[in-house]
């Protein structure tokens, strides 16, 4: 599996212009419905990690009294900052921050498209082989916990889920994942579903 992500995503590049490429990908109308605009740019990474039995993909939990996302499933990652030499960096940064993450311990894959997040976000998720002896340490003023899903059954179509959600006539399309007592959705659910169609395509 790891080769074939390699190969996958061989071709893929940071996008020029995330905000573009992100608004591009939905309608005009999707967009006034359900995004706040302008859009600001955000690195996600998409951390998968050799635990020997297969690959497993890392997720956080946020803490329920952040200001944003609160509560929500989530890749590690964040805003850009004007430190970060490109969205790599960002996504490589906050996923130190937030689950103890040598960026040294990360091979980049390649990445998925742009997206739009409705709380005023293109997000370019950033795919990640992570060194199996790697251990997260949650950051415990954004982290609530921190949890393993094996790539295997998030690739199952059986354990995937569309859900569409309506605003003003206007439908947001939406995928959800349950794993344990986890609930995958919203945006981490959608790049789900944008890296098992990179892989699967």
């Amino acid at each position: 599996m790891r080769e074939q992500i390699i190969r996958r995503l061989a071709d893929t590049r940071l996008p020029a212009d995330p905000v573009s490429d992100a608004q591009q990908a939905i309608s005009p109308q999707t967009l006034a419905a359900w995004f706040q605009l302008p859009l600001r740019t955000a690195g996600v990474l998409v951390p998968l990690i050799d635990r020997g039995r297969g690959l497993h993909v890392l997720f956080t939990e946020r803490r329920h009294d952040l200001p944003e996302h609160p509560g929500q499933i989530s890749f590690p990652g964040g805003r850009s900052e004007d430190g970060d030499d490109d969205l790599t960096q960002t996504a490589l940064r906050e996923a130190h921050e937030e689950v103890g993450l040598n960026p040294a311990m990360v091979e980049i894959a390649g990445y998925l498209p742009a997206q739009a997040v409705i709380t005023g976000y293109a997000v370019v998720p950033v795919v990640g082989l992570v060194q199996s002896n790697f251990q997260p340490v949650a950051e415990e003023a954004e982290v609530a916990s921190i949890f393993e899903v094996p790539l295997e059954f998030l690739l199952d179509e059986a354990n995937g889920r569309r859900d569409d959600r309506e605003r003003d006539g206007v439908l947001l399309e939406t995928w959800e994942y349950h794993w344990e007592d986890h609930h995958i959705w919203g945006a981490t659910g959608h790049m789900v579903r944008q890296l098992i169609k990179a892989v699967y395509r």
